[in-house]
Parts: C-alpha cells; sequence; structure tokens
C-alpha cells in the first residue's frame, strides 16, 4: 500500500473524517464532497484491506475494533506528518540547518575563515559547510546555497551582491627593488623578473589601468605558478615583482615585507568581490543570515582596507 496514492489517501482522509463527525453527511460537508462518495471510498478501502471498518446502519456509524485501531494509527501518523511540515517551515524563519558556501581558496583562508568563525558563534545551530577552491562552481548543479567570487560574473542565473571593489596591485621585496630598481612606467615591466600567476585570464600579459588609461605589457619571469599565493612567499624572498589582490598583499605591505610597484597603476579595472547565491525566492533562514551578515562585514569596505 502506497498512503501517498492520491486514491488511497482521499480513502484514509474518509475515514478519519467519519471518525470525526460521526456521519457521512457531516464527513461530506469537511471534505466538500457528497455522502455517497464517501460510502463509496469506504466500501472500496474495505475492500481492499479484506475486512469490516465501520458497521452502517440507518441511524449511526460504528466503528469495528479493527477501524478503531486503524483511525489510532492514522491519527497518530497525521501527527508526525503535521510535525514534519512544522519543521520544515520553521527551517525558513528559524536561522538552522546546514548552509553550504563556495569560497575562493586564498582569499578565504586569509580572511573569510576568520569572519565564519564569529558567524559560527553568533549563529551556533547552523552548520557551515565550506568548499575552498579557485575553480568557479555550479551553484545550483552542485548544491551551493551561496558563494564569494572574485572577479567579473558570467552566469546571469546568479543573484549577485556586489560587496566592495577588487583591486590587483604590483608588490616586490625592497631587497628585489635594492638590486633592480623601481620602474617607472608599466613599459619597463618587460625587463624585470615578474613573478607569473597562470590562473590570471589575461597571462602572459598584464592589462595595467591608471583611471581611463590603458597599458597592456607582455610580462616573463622565473617562476610561474596557478597558486599565487605560493608566489607570495617568492616574491618576499625577493625574487621578483607580484601581480595579486590588495587583500594578499596587505598584511606583508603592512610590515615591510612588500613594497608597492607603480603604485599609481593597478590590473583589472572593473573586477569586484561579489556575495552569489542560486536565487532569492526559496532562500533558508540560514542563508539569509549569512547574506545580512557578510553585507554588514563589508559595509565600510573591505576589511583588508
Amino acid at each position: 500500500m502506497d498512503p501517498f496514492d492520491s486514491r488511497q489517501a482521499d480513502e484514509l482522509a474518509t475515514l478519519l473524517a467519519l471518525f470525526a463527525h460521526g456521519s457521512f453527511a457531516a464527513a461530506g460537508r469537511q471534505l466538500q464532497r457528497h455522502p455517497s462518495l464517501l460510502s463509496k471510498r469506504l466500501s472500496a478501502m474495505e475492500r481492499r484491506l479484506g475486512i469490516r471498518l465501520v458497521e452502517r446502519t440507518t441511524r449511526q456509524l460504528r466503528f469495528t475494533d479493527e477501524g478503531l485501531r486503524l483511525v489510532e494509527r492514522l491519527r497518530h501518523a497525521a501527527s508526525l506528518i503535521s510535525d514534519a511540515e512544522r519543521e520544515a517551515a520553521q527551517g525558513a524563519v528559524e536561522v538552522r540547518g546546514r548552509l553550504r558556501l563556495a569560497l575562493p581558496s586564498s582569499m578565504g583562508r586569509l580572511w573569510l575563515s576568520p569572519m565564519l568563525a564569529k558567524f559560527a558563534l553568533a549563529f551556533p545551530q547552523v552548520t557551515v559547510e565550506t568548499e575552498y577552491s579557485e575553480r568557479f562552481v555550479d551553484l545550483i548543479g552542485e548544491g551551493f546555497d551561496a558563494a564569494i567570487r572574485i572577479g567579473e560574473l558570467s552566469d546571469s542565473r546568479l543573484v549577485a551582491r556586489k560587496l566592495c571593489d577588487h583591486q590587483r596591485i604590483l608588490c616586490a621585496a625592497p631587497a628585489y627593488l635594492e638590486r633592480h630598481g623601481q620602474p617607472q612606467s608599466p613599459a619597463e615591466l618587460g625587463t624585470h623578473n615578474c613573478l607569473g600567476f597562470t590562473g590570471l585570464r589575461s597571462y602572459p600579459q598584464w592589462h595595467l589601468y591608471r583611471g581611463s588609461e590603458l597599458q597592456t605589457v607582455k610580462v616573463q619571469g622565473s617562476m610561474q605558478s596557478n597558486d599565487n599565493e605560493a608566489l607570495l612567499g617568492v616574491a618576499r624572498a625577493g625574487v621578483g615583482i607580484i601581480a595579486g589582490g590588495d587583500w594578499m598583499m596587505k598584511k606583508d605591505l603592512d610590515c615591510g615585507n612588500l613594497q608597492r610597484v607603480l603604485p599609481e597603476w593597478q590590473l583589472d579595472s572593473d573586477a569586484g568581490v561579489y556575495l552569489v547565491r542560486p536565487g532569492a525566492r526559496f532562500n533558508t533562514a540560514a542563508t539569509t543570515a549569512f547574506k545580512q551578515w557578510i553585507e554588514r562585514q563589508f559595509a565600510n569596505g573591505a576589511p583588508w582596507r
């Protein structure tokens, strides 16, 4: 027996209505069905189960012992279903449940992970599951609730909220600049050892902007990697000039490990840091809470600036 088969569900509803109201007429008014139809449903149910559930007389209905036991079990089952629906609905208003996030690897480790620790303390009933990767995951296909993305957005199916601008700057260690000098223009980068981040869409070209002015330089160097955080360690050692997000350089700039190179210029004029979601209509309370919380973290600009 499949209790969710529409005909059998109608039979179960008929039996419960008869028990609650005591007659076909009253049960018919509740279910908005003619009493004769309810009588046919009850008969079909009894034939299917091979047992008498209700004794009918011209004046009253009397449930058999088997009918009473079945009603008791059905009422308990109805209560469980009601509780399950209520629990599911509460997931849309109570901040609890699972929150699955896709985060960029380097920024995630350096800046977002400490933020998420504070979120976890603020919402202890939310289980946060994070995937750190530089790839753009398919939020809808892979079942993510939200993601933080850096750069330009291309998936029109997503709901996006720009958290801040993204600035990719040039830096080098003081030791490197002492040996090779500070370049005075983008063109001079062609004679320097520029560390190559192969994950940059335009690599090996650097598109440098100063306001509306654009200069493109083809760079070369002694080290290349698809992990810019690894190149950061190489830059600290004085090997060459690195191009990377200001969020990645912030701590090294503050302590003097790195210095800005061509500080009036930056890569990628229109890039940003975005919160993206599959859609806004069926967000859980956990997703909505995270959206509002992360927006507050960036309300006064990027935390690393």
